[in-house]
């Protein structure tokens, strides 16, 4: 049974449907939010939703799956239905997020950035264990060149007719 009503979709400052849209503003909100862009790496979603006022997210995916963040060599199950309250550099009240820790799944409920900046973000559960790791373990780059790159390429290709 999922935890976003009809009641909370209405109350969206934003909602979107479709993988490829909702894979493009989750990324966006974590940035607007000073976060790192792959925190959050689902697969299939298939719905985002925020509501501005309160900063409540919701990103549902088609199932379940498994994450292992390479660099800091960790792996993160996420549900099928992730939510939270986000805010500048900060997740709290996380939903649908666990993570390995020796032989254990243990659930996130905060993540958020160090203040003053040490370069590390920090992730803690219910039970008060918290880790922390470098920022750019969490950082995925963008492989779609940038949009005046694309348009210099129009000028480079040239169109005969056949």
């Amino acid at each position: 049974m999922s935890l976003i009503t009809e009641e909370i979709r209405a109350a969206a400052s934003e909602m979107y449907r479709g993988d490829e849209i909702c894979q493009e503003k989750s990324k966006f909100l974590l940035t607007e939010m000073g976060l790192p862009n792959g925190l959050l790496p689902l697969r299939d979603i298939e719905e985002v939703g925020y509501i501005e006022d309160t900063g409540f997210v919701w990103l549902i995916q088609k199932k379940k799956f498994d994450h292992k963040f390479e660099k800091i060599g960790r792996h993160v199950q996420y549900g099928a239905e992730v939510t939270a309250y986000v805010e500048q550099k900060k997740i709290k009240k996380l939903t649908g997020v666990k993570a390995k820790e020796m032989m254990i799944w243990l659930s996130i409920c905060d993540i958020y950035i160090d203040h003053p900046p040490t370069g590390k973000i920090t992730f803690k559960s219910p039970t008060g264990f918290s880790r922390s790791f470098p920022i750019d373990a969490f950082v995925v780059e963008d492989n779609k060149p940038p949009i005046k790159d694309a348009v210099n390429l129009a000028h480079v290709v040239q169109v005969k007719e056949v």
